[in-house]
């Protein structure tokens, strides 16, 4: 199911066709990108492990009835799958009960970076997210990881500094976007 679309980009559902998870797998067992969530716990390694990943997110954002989930970000006319995009809500200090706290993140393809896709992907939902609601949403980025801190500033967030309260406890670059006034 497409969640929204861009000029250039279709952002949809992962499915369990074997080309998204292929590219699930490609995207998640990659040091370079992994070393940016979590300290790269949770890797992939067996190609069989990102069947139960899409599973797992299915299965967790379910309740939030498509307002919240991991979508696939898929470059429109038939073009790859560059990664996932995320609107949802941040676990807190247990590192497992989500708070009511909002986060955007996007997770590309090493071959899929430098084109402006997560800034792309990221708008969007953002824009699709404060239309359902949401009065702020923040950012959180591992500290070191400039690229996606240029892109929390070019979709005009503020960083607020760095917090310890989500994510068990990780210490995170955070940054905040507050919902346009409405008209």
């Amino acid at each position: 199911m497409t969640v929204v679309t861009t000029e250039r980009l279709v952002i949809r559902d992962w499915t369990d066709t074997p080309a998204d998870l292929e590219r699930i797998f490609d995207i998640y067992s990659r040091p370079e990108v992994m070393r940016w969530l979590g300290g790269g716990k949770g890797r992939l390694t067996d190609p069989a492990e990102a069947a139960e990943r899409l599973s797992s997110w299915r299965e967790r954002y379910a309740p939030y009835a498509g307002r919240y989930g991991i979508w696939a970000v898929e470059v429109r006319d038939d073009g790859p799958v560059v990664g996932s995009v995320l609107v949802k809500p941040l676990p807190g200090g247990d590192g497992v009960t989500f708070t009511e706290d909002i986060e955007v993140g996007w997770h590309l393809h090493p071959d899929s970076w430098g084109h402006g896709y997560a800034t792309e992907a990221a708008r969007a939902v953002l824009d699709r997210a404060f239309a359902a609601g949401d009065s702020r949403v923040y950012a959180v980025v591992a500290p070191g990881n400039e690229a996606s801190m240029a892109v929390c500033r070019r979709l005009g967030m503020t960083h607020v500094g760095r917090r310890t309260d989500w994510y068990g406890g990780t210490e995170v670059e955070t940054f905040a976007l507050d919902a346009p006034p409405r008209a």
